[in-house]
């Protein structure tokens, strides 16, 4: 197995996550608006790494199994430090509905992987558009303070809500598209 710039970038997202953690729990003002900067780096290299890895034709069956876990974990990670600093329901209800899907879709992949017929679960652009918000949703949350004048955490809230929406309807579509045509295979 060869480590090409794309799977790089994608080992960065996985190793910034112990960092994001660390900085969002420091005692200082800046912490948060810090923690918010670098899970956007991250989130910026999961854009880069499958543009780099189609435009270099060095996409990879590791990459392609390494790019969906580290959204996974980057995603889970800071919904757990999110939903432990504002314990409401307003917060935890959309974080179990978003961690959810991510596990179910997950197994279906798997599952579907191992009746050979992965590629009817492929990443949409249902599923692209869905973790665009959840990562813009939570970099609001995580930046915490007001931002010239605006209400950032407010407004993160209400995109939560949205991303839980896309979510769930980004796994209906994924459970139709595995299920259709394969009742015989169930």
């Amino acid at each position: 197995m060869t480590l090409n710039l794309p799977t790089w970038l994608t080992l960065l997202r996985v190793f910034l996550l112990p960092i994001i953690v660390v900085v969002f729990y420091l005692p200082y003002d800046w912490a948060r608006p810090l923690s918010c900067g670098i899970f956007l780096v991250a989130g910026i290299t999961d854009w880069a790494d499958g543009y780099l890895a189609r435009k270099w034709n060095q996409e990879s069956r590791f990459g392609a199994f390494l790019d969906p876990v580290a959204d996974k974990l980057m995603v889970a990670t800071v919904l757990i430090l999110l939903v432990e600093f504002d314990q409401s329901a307003w917060l935890t209800v959309p974080a179990i509905i978003i961690i959810s899907r991510e596990i179910t879709i997950s197994a279906l992949r798997e599952w579907m992987a191992e009746v050979g017929s992965r590629s009817k679960v492929a990443v949409s652009s249902l599923g692209k558009l869905k973790t665009t918000t959840q990562i813009i949703a939570l970099a609001m949350l995580l930046f915490l303070k007001p931002l010239f004048g605006l209400p950032i955490y407010k407004i993160g809230l209400v995109m939560m809500y949205v991303a839980a929406i896309l979510t769930v309807w980004s796994m209906v579509a994924y459970l139709r598209a595995a299920f259709a045509g394969s009742e015989n295979e169930v």
